[in-house]
């Protein structure tokens, strides 16, 4: 008797009938079943598996389009995300702006979800309201809106008829009032000379505000002959807007000297040989 691998190999065994057995380990191979005996049912075995791998691969695309589509639908058109217009806050609005105006822009846009909120275009249209120099609109997730401005302030009033128009660094008028408003100075200037109005505009935009609030009026014929009053009654003689931070330095030494204290006109125009008199 014989004991064969599954190679078909013999173990161990006798080769003459009749001989005496030998103890031998007795194990068994079991011999897989074989799925498909033939080449062409093989061949239709795997192409089911291939349709069936197929078919698993579309499931899971389609469940991930649709993962996607349900997710898109949350962000960008549910009311999940959208705007609330009690939620929008609205900062530098200064003493020019009308903040309405500005809510105005943004009560446009209510129920509007964030991510589909067009921040730039607010924006433009935000600075179109009087009184705007600059603004910045930033989601404020889940629900609102911040609007931060920079707000044309006025620096000088300048005579309109019976009237004075407010004019900010720029130039830009942001306001018209029957009074110069207190601690504005007043500017006078030939009417329609855009030279002469951005000298004296640039010279009080250099001024520290200790200075500008001493400052009664400016009057410049020419953008050369810059002359500012103060409210204690000395003028001073400016010249150009050149040169201003030294002209600052130059004048706050003559006005703590006793000889600038006792003055009545301070010349600057020339800093490095001011004249008092």
């Amino acid at each position: 008797m014989s004991t064969y691998s599954a190679s078909g190999r013999r173990l161990s065994g006798s080769s003459a009938p009749g001989a005496p057995a030998t103890s031998a380990p007795r194990f068994s191979v079991k011999i897989p079943e074989v799925v498909s005996r033939t080449s062409t049912a093989r061949f239709a075995e795997r192409a089911r598996a291939r349709r069936r791998l197929a078919r698993r691969q579309l499931a899971m695309i389609a469940g991930g389009v649709v993962g996607v589509l349900a997710i898109a639908w949350l962000l960008f058109f549910s009311p999940v995300l959208a705007l609330d217009t009690d939620q929008v806050t609205v900062s530098g609005a200064g003493s020019v702006v009308a903040v309405d105006q500005v809510l105005a822009v943004v009560d446009q846009r209510a129920d509007v979800p964030l991510p589909r909120l067009d921040t730039i275009t607010m924006r433009d249209e935000i600075l179109d309201v009087p009184g705007v120099r600059g603004a910045r609109v930033m989601r404020d997730w889940p629900h609102g809106v911040s609007v931060t401005l920079v707000a044309r302030e006025p620096v000088a009033a300048v005579p309109d008829g019976s009237r004075f128009a407010l004019l900010d660094m720029d130039g830009v008028q942001v306001g018209r009032v029957d009074s110069a408003p207190k601690g504005l100075p007043v500017v006078d200037v030939p009417v329609g000379d855009k030279r002469t109005l951005d000298a004296v505009l640039s010279v009080l935009e250099q001024l520290p505000d200790k200075v500008l609030a001493d400052v009664k009026s400016v009057s410049a014929r020419t953008q050369d002959t810059v002359t500012m009053n103060l409210r204690d009654g000395v003028r001073v003689d400016w010249g150009s807007a050149t040169r201003t931070p030294l002209k600052i330095a130059v004048l706050d030494a003559l006005r703590a000297s006793k000889a600038g204290k006792d003055a009545k006109v301070i010349d600057v125009s020339a800093p490095e040989l001011p004249v008092t008199r």
